[in-house]
C-alpha cells in the first residue's frame, strides 16, 4: 500500500526545490557569462582550506539526498505539528534570506574563495545585516528541514553542515582583508558575521 503525501512533506519539497533551484540556475546564468561559480579546491590555496572547501562541498551534496529521503521517510507522527510547521517556516525564510543574498551579490556571488580581483565588496541591501547572509540562509533551511523532519541521520548530516559552513566563512574571512583591504576591515567591524552583531 502506498502511504499518501502529506502537506508537510509537498511544503518541505517545494522550499527545497526553490532552495536549489535559485543556487543552480544562478550558477548557470554566470557560467553563460564566463563566470565560473563553483571555486571549491580551485587556485592557490592552503591544505586547509582546500580540505575544507572540499568537505563543504561533500557535505553540500550528500545533505540533499538526505533531506529528500528524511521527508518521505519520516512517518506522520513522528515530529509534532506545532514543530514541523516552525521547521518550514525557518526553512522558507532561510531560501527567502538566501535567494536574496544571491540576487543583491549580482555576478560577485561565488562558491567558495575567490581568486583576486574577481568579485567586488558588497556590502548594501541584505549585507547590512549580515556579512555572510548566504550562509546564514543555508543554515536556516538545515536546521529548518531537520525540525520539521527529524531523525538522527538527518540531525548528523545537518550539524556537520553547518559546522563546515561556518569553517568555511572562517576561511573566507583570512582572505577578504588582502583582497578588499580597509573596506573590508571596517565592514567586518559595522556588520555581524551571521546576523547584526552577533
Amino acid at each position: 500500500m502506498v502511504r499518501s503525501v502529506n502537506n508537510y512533506q509537498i511544503t518541505g519539497m517545494i522550499i527545497l526545490a526553490l532552495f536549489y533551484a535559485a543556487y543552480f540556475i544562478k550558477m548557470l546564468g554566470q557560467r553563460k557569462r564566463g563566470i565560473q561559480t563553483t571555486q571549491f579546491g580551485l587556485g592557490d590555496k592552503a591544505r586547509k582550506t582546500v580540505l575544507i572547501e572540499k568537505g563543504l562541498q561533500t557535505i553540500s551534496i550528500v545533505i540533499v539526498a538526505v533531506e529528500v529521503f528524511s521527508i518521505f521517510w519520516n512517518t506522520e507522527n513522528a515530529v509534532r505539528n506545532e514543530l514541523r510547521i516552525a521547521g518550514l517556516v525557518a526553512a522558507g525564510i532561510g531560501t527567502a534570506v538566501f535567494i536574496t543574498a544571491m540576487f543583491t551579490m549580482q555576478d560577485s556571488w561565488r562558491a567558495g574563495i575567490a581568486e583576486k580581483g574577481s568579485t567586488s565588496l558588497v556590502t548594501k541591501g541584505i549585507y547590512r545585516i549580515s556579512r555572510n547572509p548566504a550562509f546564514l540562509g543555508f543554515d536556516l533551511v538545515y536546521l529548518g528541514m531537520c525540525i520539521a523532519f527529524f531523525n538522527p541521520v538527518l540531525l548528523l548530516i545537518s550539524i556537520l553542515g553547518v559546522v563546515m559552513m561556518h569553517l568555511q566563512i572562517l576561511e573566507e574571512e583570512k582572505s577578504l582583508p588582502e583582497v578588499f583591504g580597509e573596506a573590508y576591515i571596517t565592514y567586518r567591524n559595522e556588520v555581524g558575521r551571521y546576523f547584526i552583531w552577533f
